[in-house]
């Protein structure tokens, strides 16, 4: 699983025109899965998540996490970070995974986040055209590789 993790003071996920999704302070979480992963994968990605500390403390250094500041968080897939792009100019999504496997990995990623935050997480629809506003503090973007642990 690929991740891009923004710091936002807001964010919003709208589709066909109507906001799915829109949280004030915390994480948009983009979301990449490949057909090699799993719930493991989850699992990791979920503590590292919940546990970054990429948040301001009252002295103004990153020391705080999402969890600290009682951030919300807003998780919206996003095949095209499976991209390779080590041929041609055309990026090949070869390594991303399909729906059957993609749907109940991003649903179980959902949920185990809400579950580390002790809230509900916004989420996009999988596989949607999706128009994703957000205001990115700092800027602030960590990428998270489950597949690059060590």
């Amino acid at each position: 699983m690929r991740t891009v993790i923004q710091r936002v003071s807001s964010a919003s996920v709208t589709i066909g025109g109507n906001v799915r999704s829109a949280i004030g302070q915390g994480l948009l979480i983009l979301l990449g899965i490949g057909h090699e992963d799993g719930p493991e994968d989850i699992d990791w990605l979920v503590r590292k998540i919940a546990g970054l500390r990429i948040f301001d403390d009252a002295s103004g250094v990153m020391n705080c996490s999402i969890q600290d500041i009682g951030g919300e968080a807003l998780v919206v897939s996003q095949f095209t970070l499976m991209a390779s792009t080590k041929k041609g100019n055309r990026p090949s999504y070869i390594r991303a995974a399909g729906h059957e496997l993609a749907i109940p990995l991003y649903e179980r990623f959902c949920e185990a986040l809400s579950a580390a935050l002790g809230r509900p997480v916004g989420t996009g629809e999988f596989g949607a055209d999706m128009k994703v506003s957000l205001v990115n503090d700092g800027p602030v973007t960590i990428c998270i590789d489950s597949r690059n642990r060590e």
